[in-house]
């Protein structure tokens, strides 16, 4: 078994093992060959196997030749275990009765390294290096049971198998490490490692990549102990920049000291149980707290508490893998807080959250909260527990809302208000009847319920808002129970505004991902006896008098773009209303629906008239894969075209015009273009 480059550093034991009995076979300088086969070789750091000593010193020469071969080496405690390792050096006194070997030792296919062992009375030093990496080990006569190891940029990835008796499933990648460590093999006592270290360039991950690291700095002091099949550690220093990855949670560190302390026991093979930790990133967050893992590194219970003067960079130090999947990538964070957190068995127990003059901002412009204050506690347990919290005002999707305060309750898991909570908005009030929240547990994904209702709300406010034409009514509905399940937003009951002296309602609305990637809205609208004169007047349409009806069914937008519908619009004849249609209307017409006049009059003498009386109007289109079928009242009735013609404008009285589409698939995008051509009055009459 050929050793692994993560394994070098064990290579001193080969040499420390057998130093005792060099001294014995080197010492009759009259021997010209000396060799050794011993079976096994047994020590408190390790076991050496199949051992060869071969000592060749020509009689009155000043150095001999010491080749050491081992088949294999196990040192449990520290991890290592490997074979096949062979160390050659021109043996030489020091002058004052100790001894100095330094050549080449090679392992199966590796790369040779430097071992050099200068043997004095007192003590023993043993370097091994290659390049700018140097690993010094250093033992004293007086001091048997200690070694003490000095390393100098030596590559992380020397310290893989050392590292797996604390962590199975982290590999080092990159990194160097500089520093000294004592390791202590005392009889009936731990095996204990303990010192300074700095790390430098540090790259890890687990081979699921749920755990990794980048670029990462630190100086620590470690002490690590080891007795039979318990193993506690004890780490206090600083992290000095890098990237930290744990599942979804994605840690930027700055370059300022972040000081850390952790304190960890495993016993066989349960997972590994941190009692306390501390984490001091200057006045952008303070934690403190227990952490307890499975052994496959799960988080199964954290009593933590937070604190942070400015919540400033927490976003981008702390939090942007966890919101970026959630689709809030672009939130930024300021104010302060304070937060306990207790998790059990991996699920949330406890949150006990205080807010100070905290302001939320979606950089997407979805949402706005600001000046959050107040408290806001979770509970899983049957005993309830209330807070309340305020906020001076926000935005949702550009619609202004007011201050309110939510006063709350939870218990069994759930996070509820206590009574109904009117929010001022759009000159009216959007108010929850209920609200019940679920964090995700296990599986199960973050859980909603809500009623609200919409009183009174200004159209024309909202009109502004969403950059809308300019026009009034109000917006009123009840939704008596919506639900969030799976990332999806489910309303029950609809919205009714009314509008242009009639009303447009929405039904069967739902979102999916309101606030991820792409959110996809679906919804029903009808619409009902709205004053067609005061409709085109708003949108610049041309001038048309007479009563609208129509629905858009199945409406499906993506991005809020849409992608699918089924729309029809109809005029209803009513007692006592006109029903004339604009010369500008007509064209417009013509051009959204692909159609052309058919007049009573030479196409010349229709310009002579400013609007023209009709009987009906109505027009339909049918969107799937961006392509719209178009549809009218009926079929024309004129020539060859009737096979495919539909007639939109019936015309009535004279002059009689009317006007017949002739195209029933019209491409979806260039629909959207002769929409917005309308608006800038550039569209052109054709006639027939």
């Amino acid at each position: 078994m050929p050793l692994c480059r993560q394994s070098r550093p064990i290579l001193v034991l080969l040499a420390l093992c057998l130093l005792p009995g060099l001294l014995v076979w080197a010492a009759p300088v009259e021997a010209r060959v000396l060799s050794a086969r011993i079976a096994r070789v047994t020590t408190a750091v390790a076991v050496l196997e199949q051992v060869e000593v071969d000592l060749d010193w020509p009689a009155q020469a000043p150095q001999g030749r010491l080749r050491l071969r081992a088949a294999r080496i196990d040192a449990p405690d520290l991890g290592y275990r490997f074979g096949t390792v062979d160390w050659q050096c021109p043996l030489l006194r020091d002058g004052k009765g100790g001894w100095r070997c330094d050549g080449m030792v090679r392992s199966g296919r590796g790369q040779p390294l430097r071992l050099s062992l200068d043997l004095a009375s007192a003590s023993t030093d043993v370097r091994l290096a290659r390049g700018a990496a140097r690993l010094e080990v250093h033992r004293q006569a007086a001091t048997p049971d200690d070694t003490v190891v000095d390393l100098t940029r030596v590559p992380l990835a020397w310290a893989q198998a050392l590292s797996s008796q604390a962590w199975k499933e982290g590999r080092l990648k990159a990194g160097t490490l500089d520093g000294r460590l004592t390791v202590s093999t005392p009889a009936s006592k731990p095996l204990q490692v303990a010192g300074e270290l700095r790390l430098a360039g540090a790259a890890l991950e687990t081979p699921d990549a749920s755990i990794a690291a980048e670029n990462l700095g630190a100086r620590l002091r470690i002490d690590y102990r080891k007795l039979n099949d318990t193993s506690l550690v004890a780490i206090d220093g600083e992290l000095l920049g890098g990237e930290l990855l744990f599942g979804t949670a994605y840690l930027a560190l700055p370059q300022t000291p972040i000081a850390l302390r952790i304190d960890g026991s495993q016993h066989g093979n349960a997972g590994w149980r941190l009692p306390h930790v501390e984490w001091r990133d200057g006045r952008t967050l303070v934690a403190q707290g227990m952490l307890a893992f499975s052994p496959d590194a799960t988080l199964q219970d954290a009593d933590f508490t937070l604190h942070s003067d400015d919540l400033s960079p927490v976003v981008a130090r702390y939090l942007s893998g966890s919101l970026a999947a959630a689709g809030l990538s672009d939130v930024t964070v300021a104010g302060a807080a304070d937060v306990r957190l207790h998790l059990a068995s991996g699920q949330i127990s406890e949150i006990d959250a205080d807010l100070h003059d905290v302001t939320l901002h979606d950089g997407k412009a979805r949402f706005r909260f600001d000046a959050l204050d107040g408290d806001l506690r979770f509970s899983s347990g049957a005993a309830l527990v209330n807070s309340m919290l305020r906020w001076r005002g926000g935005q949702l999707y550009g619609i202004d809302f007011g201050t309110a305060a939510l006063p709350l309750q939870s218990g069994e898991g759930e996070l509820r208000l206590r009574q109904r909570v009117s929010i001022p908005a759009l000159g009216g009030s959007l108010r929850f009847d209920r609200f019940e929240l679920r964090p995700p547990a296990g599986e199960r994904g973050l859980q909603m319920r809500f009623g609200l209702a919409l009183e009174a709300m200004d159209v024309g406010v909202l009109a502004k808002a969403l950059d809308w034409p300019a026009f009034r009514g109000t917006l009123s509905g009840s939704i008596p129970n919506a639900s969030y399940v799976d990332d999806r937003l489910v309303f029950d009951g609809g919205l009714a505004m009314r509008v242009f002296d009639g009303e447009v309602s929405v039904s069967s609305l739902s979102m999916e991902r309101p606030f991820g990637v792409a959110p996809t809205l679906s919804a029903d609208i009808a619409i009902d006896d709205l004053d067609l004169l005061a409709v085109t007047e708003v949108f610049d349409f041309g001038s048309i008098t007479g009563r609208l009806d129509g629905r858009i069914a199945d409406l499906r937008l993506v991005d809020w773009g849409a992608t699918a519908f089924d729309a029809e619009f109809h005029t209803q004849q009513k007692r006592g209303v006109r029903q004339r249609i604009s010369q500008r209307a007509v064209q417009n017409i013509s051009s959204v629906g692909d159609a052309s006049f058919v007049g009573s009059l030479q196409g010349r003498l229709i310009g002579l008239f400013d609007d023209f009386g009709y009987a009906r109007i109505g027009i339909s289109c049918r969107l799937v894969n961006e392509v719209c079928t178009m549809g009218g009242l009926h079929s024309a009735a004129a020539g060859d075209a009737a096979a495919r013609g539909f007639t939109i404008v019936e015309g009535s009285g004279i002059p009689r015009l009317s006007v017949v589409g002739y195209n029933r698939q019209v491409d979806w995008p260039t629909l959207v273009e002769r929409l917005a051509a309308v608006g800038k009055g550039d569209v052109k009459p054709v006639f027939e």
